[in-house]
């Protein structure tokens, strides 16, 4: 509800219930996800478990002075939804990115790059069911050693690539030794072949399918709204579970390591029953990521919660690094013995106190849903009840459930992308396969022209030849410049444009623009029969392909701009190819910042005034006290005083003497003192009225200027300016205009 993105990962499959929020707490709502076995059991329908459920429901929120209202909250504050990798029933996410080249912040550093290789390394061994230590598993040291080489060669890897690199190496040494003699081909090949038969078994496939496992997409979606990503992972093996997680975490580091430190809170990573993946003397491939987000992540704003109903076996000296525990009811002794081990070791980390008898008995008498509550930076470990949950506690979902769930938000499919930089048109993916009129075989060029083929991805229909469309790509670099918002960047330019007949003259405002990339291009077609389709016989003229390159470059002239955004409140501006939704993320977390520094600034502000009237109420409730305690004794001491007066007047033969009327008069100026005291007393309880309104009208003040702030920093109302930055003519380079031939799909 504060717009916290959060990746969760389920190993129990009962987190997605987080996706059964019914704000109208209708019966009807209900109706779907209650238990039939249940219903059966206590002789009810299931319409009747329903309405007893939504009843419950309903009033449970309201005993928390919660309601509908804050349900459709929070489904209007984030997306929700659940992923299933290696399944189909949730949305799909591969996980072969992982193998990609990681950013350059993790390659210049040595230790999160070599933590890096060994965690991927372990994660794809424990998938093949290899136990493998990293400084002597033969297995470990040469798949890391082929990973490592890739990636300081930038160059990413597929598992086709790392199997033929097991087979021929690109290196004849490990260290200072000859790699056939540390790992003889016979058994790389044996190495391989498990590699290959995972890669080809049908099982294997849901891996490759879905969206790509970026940690930005899973906190965000492409408009800047923030995520809840479950991560169910309850169908999967306990060696394919240990390798997702292996790779997800890593992922997150190298997420991590790309944003600017912060000391507010910026995204949450939980993880439900991590018992097995932080054991304490075992080094399963997942600990070592996790121990790291424990020491480092809070540094850069990433909250990081586990949470577990095994407390025995967990690496408490690594959980140190957690200053906040919530624990539950514990089952046994032994449960409680391990907890307070490991509070105790978290309180001596941050150099807190620690009374392990008052734990314990507080630990004794915890019922259901309480739990206590320690932080290392506070005093005093606090007792609460866990508030009624607003979704729907369901239980564990069933695969039919989760499709269910998901099938309802998703949208199309997107078309599988074609070669880098080359776009795809409908005569390139038509299932229209007959050759056109005039297929013949290659033409022959001046050797001036340049010519290139798009590899094929596909294999042609049994008998029939390759067929080759001609198409026009133009190659560019243009250079944006504006001293002024600190604009110096070069954007590369693919224009691609499939020919038909004769050449438009708007030939380049028609083309296909793909930026930043270069396609794929190789200097021969195919091995076997080919066909092409027929050319435009200007295009065997070099001097047309000069007119081209020119008319190329005032097109670019004309029409290419870059955008950037501008914060003026926040003073920020977007970086070049930053979407305007990741750049309103970035804001929101420079808002927040700034928001908590002056929410601490106001409170800084207001509390010495708070501490001064504090004080001044202290000082006239001890004045009230004292006077109201000083004029009881006056009184007393007046009236006795009168007393011995009037005493001495009757028994005495000389009452009108001279110190009878003395003392007649003490008692007289006593009762005026008397009555002053009480009036001195009766202001300082005046002041301390007073004192005590101006305490509440300057909170109300504090309050206000708070809710102001928040309001002003809120990320939905910042405003932002777009700037246009177009390129001088001199800036543009046309590095080539070439005739591509596309194969048809």
């Amino acid at each position: 509800i504060d717009g916290i993105p959060a990746i969760v990962i389920d190993p129990k499959g009962d987190l997605g219930n987080l996706l059964l929020t019914f704000p109208d707490l209708k019966p009807a709502d209900f109706l779907p996800w209650v238990d039939p076995a249940e219903a059966q059991r206590r002789g009810l329908t299931r319409e009747q478990l329903a309405d007893e459920t939504a009843r419950n429901w309903k009033e449970g929120l309201a005993a928390w002075g919660q309601d509908g209202q804050r349900i459709a909250r929070f489904r209007d504050a984030a997306e929700a939804t659940i992923y299933t990798p290696g399944g189909s029933a949730g949305r799909g996410l591969t996980v072969l990115r992982s193998f990609a080249a990681p950013p350059s912040a993790i390659l210049e550093n040595g230790d999160a790059l070599r933590e890096r290789i060994a965690a991927a390394t372990s994660g794809l061994l424990a998938l093949l069911g290899i136990e493998s230590d990293p400084l002597r598993s033969r297995e470990h040291i040469l798949l890391a050693s082929l990973i490592e080489h890739a990636w300081r060669d930038g160059r990413d890897l597929e598992l086709s690539d790392l199997i033929h690199a097991i087979q021929s190496p690109p290196f004849d040494k490990i260290g200072v030794m000859d790699i056939e003699n540390i790992f003889p081909a016979k058994d790389r090949f044996g190495l391989s072949m498990g590699l290959n038969n995972l890669l080809a078994s049908p099982g294997f496939a849901a891996w490759k399918q879905g969206e790509p496992l970026d940690v930005q997409r899973l906190l965000y979606t492409e408009a800047g709204k923030p995520r809840l990503s479950i991560i169910s992972i309850a169908h999967l093996s306990d060696s394919e579970r240990m390798f997702f997680v292996t790779i997800l975490l890593n992922e997150v580091i190298s997420w991590m390591r790309t944003q600017s430190g912060t000391s507010s809170l910026r995204a949450l990573l939980y993880m439900d029953e991590v018992f097995g993946y932080f054991p304490p003397t075992a080094n399963p491939p997942a600990k070592t990521p996790m121990l790291t987000l424990l020491k480092q992540a809070r540094a850069f704003g990433l909250g990081v919660v586990l949470a577990t109903q095994n407390p025995v076996d967990l690496d408490y000296k690594g959980l140190s690094n957690a200053g906040t525990w919530f624990i539950g009811r514990l089952q046994t002794e032994r449960d409680k013995a391990r907890v307070l081990d490991g509070l105790e070791g978290a309180s001596s980390a941050a150099g807190a106190t620690f009374d392990r008898q008052k734990l314990d008995r507080v630990l004794s008498g915890l019922g259901n849903r309480v739990f206590l509550l320690n932080n290392v930076h506070e005093d005093q470990p606090i007792v609460f009840q866990t508030r009624w949950a607003l979704s729907f506690l369901r239980g564990p979902l069933s695969r039919e459930q989760i499709q269910m769930l998901v099938q309802a938000q998703k949208g199309t499919a997107t078309p599988g992308a074609m070669a880098p930089g080359v776009a795809a048109t409908p005569a390139m993916t038509a299932a229209d396969r007959p050759a056109p009129v005039g297929a013949t075989s290659r033409p022959v060029l001046p050797p001036e022209i340049p010519e290139f083929f798009v590899p094929s991805r596909t294999a042609p229909q049994a008998g029939r030849p390759l067929l080759y469309r001609p198409a026009l790509v133009g190659l560019a670099r243009v250079h944006f410049v504006q001293a002024k918002s600190g604009i110096d960047v070069w954007r590369s330019l693919t224009l691609t444009y499939p020919l038909q007949n004769a050449l438009p003259a708007t030939i380049w405002d028609d083309a296909d623009a793909e930026q930043d990339e270069e396609p794929e291009l190789e200097k021969a077609p195919a091995a076997g029969a080919c066909e092409f389709a027929p050319l435009p016989a200007e295009l065997t003229r070099p001097k047309r392909f000069a007119a081209l390159a020119t008319a190329l470059k005032d097109r670019l002239y004309r029409s290419e701009a870059l955008t950037i955004w501008k914060s003026a409140s926040l003073g920020q501006t977007s970086k070049a190819g930053e979407a305007e939704s990741e750049f309103r993320v970035r804001l929101s977390q420079t808002a927040r910042e700034q928001r908590d520094q002056n929410v601490e600034k106001l409170r800084a502000e207001f509390a010495s005034k708070i501490t001064r009237i504090d004080d001044q109420i202290r000082s006239a409730k001890q004045k009230a006290v004292t006077g109201n305690s000083q004029a009881s004794q006056q009184m007393v001491q007046t009236v006795l005083t009168g007393m011995t007066s009037i005493a001495g007047a009757f028994m005495g033969r000389k009452w009108l003497s001279a110190g009878n009327m003395s003392r007649m008069a003490t008692t007289v100026r006593a009762a005026g003192r008397v009555g002053e005291k009480k009036q001195a007393a009766a202001a300082a309880e005046e002041s301390v009225e007073r004192l005590q309104q101006r305490k509440n009208d300057l909170e109300a003040e504090l309050k206000s200027k708070i809710d102001g702030v928040q309001e002003s920093l809120s990320p939905d109302k910042l405003t932002l300016d777009e700037v246009v930055v177009k390129p001088k003519k001199a800036d543009i380079n046309v590095t080539q205009v070439a005739l591509v031939w596309l194969p048809a799909m």
